[in-house]
């Protein structure tokens, strides 16, 4: 049984790998509602607490004031009646003559016993908390204000004691609520979540299943893409765009081994019958005779191979290029020495000394074999110019042959691609030549097209990009060069 690698069986103990992305998403917000609803609820406790004290403290000042008032206006015994008149639970009220004894109360059980032991002064105010009253047979937890008072000539105390057994009821029941609360809350929250995210990676599911199924034999099928609009809109396209690039690149594929096997069988074919042959003949003459044959083929076998490995390096960005300063002028000259010690047309150049940025070898590539396809499609004239350009050097190639149909302009630059009878493998074409041209001019961010000249002639054009402002100071002709002119030339 195939075991699972080392690494994803560790993630699959640790717990971590068996979370997906709904289960993730629901911990995270269970999480941070937990983290709210507490945060939460201690500031609302801590509120209510601090509004609790502050209008039990308010209740209770207000009570002595109103008591103050009452014997300001009248005697001590109205103040006394006040005082009997305006008693409710949970608060006590006494006032104590001068000698320190209760002159009147809100409840009997408070007449006889002070509440307090503090005297303040005249219209002064001490406050206290005490944790019962034993005195009334009360043992909730009381807040206590005592003012002192001058009526006539005797000095007054006013006591009122307010119980804080309510606002710690309060804050209790209002905790336990929260703490009742949140479970059902949280799990309110983690179902909705679950709910929620299943829904929305409900889409995705989908694509993900849509895309299992496609395999090598089938990249023709596609996800569905949902008319939402939004990220999974956008997730399904990339996905079929993904997809459209891996079945063109499948079939590109394909097609070059499919092209590059049958180039090479015609190489290996003709190099085993050779073998045959010569292993047939015991006398050896038979070797003498088919070595330059076996030779040619397998020279030609290995530039076949040699163009095949450029031009896979050229498409998957593989190819190394050097990046330095080019004298294109130079290596156009030398090219074009070379192609009329080889040709039997008539070639004539015009060359503006130009400088840019490359691989002066893949360059020298590229102008031979453009060069080359000139020769053999020329009917007696080839025309070659290098001119400065605002988008950087230009250069043309012209041949008095017949231009490139219009529909093939773009098919000729592909592998393996002969638009005619005169372009066999026996005329020396084996279909890669502007391929890997296209290919290099690419890796220089440069172009190559095939166009028509002014005269109807076969013209291919190559833009080299302009260097930087550093190198487009050395642009200019070395020793204030003039434009040289090659005269025409024959074999």
């Amino acid at each position: 049984m195939e075991q699972p690698p080392s690494g994803a069986a560790g993630r699959s103990r640790s717990g971590v790998a068996g979370w997906g992305v709904r289960r993730r998403l629901t911990a995270v917000a269970v999480g941070v509602v937990a983290l709210a609803l507490l945060v939460g609820g201690v500031i609302l406790l801590v509120l209510l607490q601090t509004s609790l004290i502050a209008s039990t403290e308010s209740a209770a000042g207000q009570k002595v004031q109103d008591v103050i008032a009452e014997l300001d206006d009248r005697d001590v015994a109205d103040a006394s009646d006040y005082i009997a008149a305006t008693a409710h639970a949970g608060q006590f009220v006494q006032l104590l003559d001068p000698a320190g004894y209760v002159v009147a109360s809100s409840n009997p059980d408070a007449g006889s016993t002070p509440l307090s032991a503090q005297r303040p002064g005249r219209g002064r105010t001490l406050t206290q908390e005490v944790s019962s009253l034993p005195s009334v047979g009360d043992n909730d937890d009381f807040y206590i204000v005592t003012t002192g008072v001058q009526v006539g000539e005797g000095a007054y105390t006013v006591i009122v004691a307010s119980s804080v057994q309510v606002r710690s009821d309060t804050i209790s029941t209002v905790a336990w609520f929260l703490l009742g609360a949140t479970p059902l809350l949280l799990a309110v929250v983690a179902v909705s979540v679950w709910m929620l995210v299943g829904r929305s990676l409900r889409p995705v599911e989908r694509i993900r299943g849509q895309v299992a199924r496609i395999n090598a034999e089938r990249l023709d099928g596609r996800v569905d893409v949902p008319p939402t609009n939004d990220e999974i809109h956008a997730l399904a396209l990339t996905m079929n765009t993904m997809l459209d690039r891996l079945q063109v690149s499948d079939r590109e594929q394909r097609r070059f081994v499919s092209d590059a096997s049958h180039e090479l069988r015609s190489p290996l074919a003709t190099l085993r019958a050779g073998v045959e042959i010569a292993s047939a003949d015991p006398s050896g003459a038979m070797w003498i005779e088919l070595k330059d044959v076996l030779a040619g083929e397998t020279a030609r076998m290995s530039y076949l191979v040699e163009d095949l490995l450029t031009l896979a390096k050229a498409n998957d960005g593989g190819l190394r290029l050097e990046d330095a300063d080019v004298d294109l002028d130079d290596v156009m000259d030398q090219e074009i020495r070379r192609l009329r010690s080889t040709s039997a047309h008539r070639i004539t150049a015009e060359l503006t000394p130009a400088r840019i940025k490359g691989d002066a070898r893949r360059l020298t590539q590229v102008l031979r074999n453009v060069l080359d396809n000139a020769d053999r499609h020329a009917l007696s004239r080839i025309r070659i110019n290098l001119r400065a350009a605002p988008e950087g050097a230009l250069v043309t190639v012209d041949n008095d042959g017949g231009p490139v149909p219009e529909a093939d302009r773009e098919r000729i630059f592909e592998r393996f691609v002969r638009l005619d009878g005169s372009r066999s493998r026996e005329g020396g074409g084996s279909g890669l030549g502007l391929a890997i041209a296209a290919g290099i001019m690419a890796a220089h961010q440069g172009s190559i097209r095939a166009t028509e000249g002014p005269a109807g002639e076969c013209r291919f054009e190559m833009v080299f990009p302009a260097p930087d402002e550093a190198a487009a100071a050395l642009l200019t002709p070395r020793d204030a060069r003039r434009p040289r002119q090659q005269g025409s030339g024959r074999r």
